[in-house]
């Protein structure tokens, strides 16, 4: 491994940033294919793979996602080519036999329902954030949020009752006129301790 190119760090993380407006220019599908298969990549524990993405693009779906995001959310939501909502499934290590098939890896949760809520929220986090570097990596800008009503997301997103919505991610073309002053960050010595 060697250590990327300064502007390859500024497009994944220095320069990057949250995006509340969008240009109207189209995700096409076949970016969104690149994307997932680049954010399946990332490490999970035990390859479990717990995250299931619905991508909401229509106008139809998305007016329907717009109802049950907060007052605050909504605006940007519409406006955003693509949203794409970060679920987790709760059977997730029903395809354990699959992803990691040299060990009995299902046994490990079966019967275990707090360490399979706590294992398939963690791993969608990770997967979430794979999601949003991926995007950046395509040329993609990303608006990562709470601020939505996650039983109603899942009832109309996820129906079945297996798959939780974690955040939503709105993704496209960023307006940089939309962007807020970037906000703070910790210096090492108040958020890491090297022992």
């Amino acid at each position: 491994m060697t250590k990327l190119a300064d502007s390859t760090l500024d497009q994944l993380f220095r320069t990057a940033r949250t995006h509340n407006a969008w240009l109207a220019k189209d995700v096409p599908d076949a970016l969104l294919h690149e994307l997932a298969d680049l954010l399946k990549m990332g490490p999970t524990s035990a390859n479990c793979s717990p995250a299931r993405i619905v991508f909401v693009k229509s106008g139809e779906a998305k007016a329907k996602l717009a109802a049950l995001v907060s007052e605050g959310n909504r605006a940007k939501t519409m406006a955003a080519p693509v949203c794409a909502i970060i679920g987790y499934d709760t059977e997730f290590y029903e395809h354990l036999p699959k992803l990691f098939p040299h060990a009995d890896a299902r046994a490990w949760f079966v019967g275990k329902p707090a360490f399979i809520e706590t294992s398939a929220f963690r791993n969608s986090a990770l997967q979430g954030a794979y999601l949003i570097l991926a995007a950046r990596a395509l040329g993609l800008d990303t608006g990562p949020m709470s601020g939505f009503d996650n039983a109603a997301v899942d009832a109309a997103f996820f129906p079945g009752g297996k798959i939780k919505s974690n955040f939503i991610c709105n993704l496209g073309y960023g307006d940089p006129k939309g962007l807020f002053p970037r906000s703070p960050r910790f210096a090492f010595e108040e958020f890491c301790q090297i022992v």
